[in-house]
């Protein structure tokens, strides 16, 4: 349904936007271990989980915050990314950044212990050299 000036009803909510990008953050657990099967290295692979962990602990922290400043900021008037055409004024983006945002940072605090936990099954699993002769 939208309104007279063109925004679709009913507007966003903080739990909503947040069950959202808990549900992409899951998603995103898998794609993130199937990923990890084409890094060759044993080595290699416990590196790359470890550093996509901490990439997404600190947009975990960064997305939430200024995601949630942004949604205080803007008083209640949040808008959706298809909204974007009625927005207008220069603080106007910001009403579409804020569950962007927020979505995003929910999104990596799901996926920040996803790939610890993949990291330290991959370390578990260990790599043998004397089994394979390097």
């Amino acid at each position: 349904m939208r309104t007279e000036d063109a925004i679709i009803q009913p507007l966003l909510r903080i739990r909503d936007v947040a069950a959202r990008g808990a549900l992409y953050g899951l998603a995103a657990v898998p794609l993130l271990g199937v990923t990890s099967l084409f890094v060759g290295d044993h080595h290699d692979r416990t590196t790359f989980l470890a550093v996509a962990g901490g990439f997404a602990a600190a947009v975990a922290v960064a997305g939430i915050l200024i995601g949630l400043f942004f949604w205080w900021a803007c008083g209640g008037d949040i808008r959706r990314c298809r909204d974007w055409h009625t927005v207008s004024g220069q603080a106007g983006p910001v009403t579409v950044a804020a569950p962007v945002l927020l979505r995003i940072g929910v999104l990596a605090l799901v996926l920040f212990p996803g790939a610890f936990g993949l990291y330290h099954v991959v370390d578990g699993a260990g790599y043998d050299s004397w089994l394979y002769g390097d």
